[in-house]
């Protein structure tokens, strides 16, 4: 687990209660702190007083809980003396299906079981039950990941514009677990052709991936369900994740802050990447967005960690599954994008031309077999062979407003010309050999003179 509610567990009836419960003459812990000083002497290699004092434990509690192999959770004793004894099986049972009512409980009881205490004396014996599924609902526990185990990913949403056009930011958000380095995706939605690509493109920049991906619960992953339901995986995506052989887990129903580290990405990248900056075009998001990645996001001191996301990522790079070299599980479905000012599209980095009536409007790119086809409202409008590089440039002269002056102006010259000649009195074209046949044998004959010149309008008339 990453991060993630203590499930299987009875947290404390307040939310605010000490980590360390006295207990006889020893001492228990919550089941996060157990984990927490595991994960520490286990995975990081601390020695006990380190944990000791990052935790605020004494180092001989710190001993007993490396000497425990399984987390045991503090119970009290239940009391035997009272009216409720012999339902309290019942009533911890039955109080969630009936969402901690005190007064349904107190009549299932008068009705069916034959209780015959007050109403008040349910009361308090729900209260305290009340109380813990409040805390559960309220708090959740950070659970550390050994490197290379678990990714967590999301999607973010912001308003920005590129120019003076306001557009919906979406941003694809993948963060590993151990190393808190994320990946940004900017994209124009969520689709699933956006949605797998943006995790190979992670994939590409992190040169793997880990074991485990956790996810809330959106329909390209799986169908919608509460808790306990069996999961249905997009089918789609269910392929995708076995083609690149990691395990994807899903968040609780309707609790999507156990996904807590990449939701810190989300506000980390909302508050401090987007706060001042403007954008010429989605290709100037992209380079700004590299740029912050690299030379904050990913040398800053977490929060958590006190470690930069980089160094980190040092240790947590030789765990990824390695992807190089196993081509992407492309679909062959079409991505849209918006045409900047210059009239490109950027695909992949590289930049393609379209027309330039179609700028600042949303066109769909296909990639079929190397080739880019770009279509607006279903019709083709430009076609491009695939470019292998990267930060590469393919324009089509047609494609610019010089093109289209030069045509018109073509045109207009065209249209000239033919009134023209429509103006000039028609001459009547007469084969050689009448000449010949004029001058006889004598090569110096003379030529006879020429016919009279008609007006061909009026000789149009006179044969109709």
């Amino acid at each position: 687990m990453s991060e993630t509610l203590l499930e299987g567990t009875t947290p404390a009836a307040a939310d605010t209660g000490p980590e360390v419960i006295p207990l006889g003459e020893g001492r228990m812990v919550r089941e996060g702190s157990w984990r927490e000083v595991h994960r520490l002497f286990h995975v990081e290699r601390r020695s006990k007083s380190e944990i000791a004092r990052q935790l605020a434990l004494d180092r001989k509690t710190v001993r007993g809980i490396l000497q425990e192999v399984v987390w045991q959770p503090y119970a009290r004793a239940e009391r035997t003396d009272t009216l409720l004894a012999e339902h309290a099986r019942y009533l911890q049972t039955r109080a969630p299906a009936v969402q901690y009512s005190a007064r349904i409980l107190f009549q299932e009881l008068r009705r069916a079981r034959g209780y015959r205490g007050s109403y008040e004396t349910v009361k308090r014996f729900v209260r305290p039950l009340r109380a813990v599924e409040q805390a559960a609902e309220r708090a959740t526990v950070r659970f550390e990941t050994p490197p290379g185990q678990q990714s967590q990913i999301d999607w973010g949403q912001a308003r920005i514009h590129f120019g003076s056009q306001p557009v919906v930011l979406h941003v694809f958000i993948l963060t590993l677990g151990y190393s808190r380095r994320s990946f940004h995706e900017p994209c124009l939605g969520e689709t699933l052709s956006q949605f797998l690509d943006a995790h190979e493109r992670a994939f590409d920049y992190f040169g793997g991936h880990t074991h485990e991906h956790l996810y809330d619960r959106p329909r390209t992953v799986c169908q919608p369900g509460g808790e306990g339901r069996r999961v249905i995986w997009n089918a789609t995506f269910k392929q995708f994740a076995d083609y690149w052989g990691f395990e994807p887990h899903l968040c609780r129903a309707y609790r999507a802050q156990t996904k807590g580290k990449v939701e810190s990405g989300v506000k980390y990248f909302k508050g401090n990447f987007l706060p001042g900056r403007t954008f010429l075009d989605e290709q100037d998001l992209r380079e700004q967005l590299g740029q912050w990645q690299t030379e904050i996001a990913d040398v800053r001191i977490h929060g958590t960690t006190h470690e930069r996301p980089a160094d980190r990522f040092g240790r947590e790079r030789t765990h990824l599954i390695a992807t190089a070299g196993q081509p992407g599980f492309r679909l062959e479905a079409s991505q849209p994008r918006r045409v900047a000012d210059d009239y490109l599209v950027s695909f992949e980095t590289n930049r393609y031309s379209v027309p330039f009536t179609l700028i600042r409007q949303t066109v769909e790119v296909t990639r079929r077999q190397g080739r880019l086809q770009i279509t607006h409202r279903g019709s083709l409008v430009a076609e491009h062979e695939e470019l292998t590089g990267k930060h590469q440039l393919r324009i089509r002269p047609e494609h610019g407003p010089g093109a289209i002056a030069r045509t018109a102006r073509r045109l207009a010259s065209s249209l000239s010309s033919e009134r023209d000649r429509r103006a000039l009195p028609e001459v009547e074209i007469r084969d050689l050999a009448i000449y010949d046949a004029l001058g006889g044998a004598r090569g110096d004959a003379d030529i006879a003179p020429p016919m009279e010149i008609v007006d061909p309008e009026a000789a149009l008339a006179v044969r109709a």
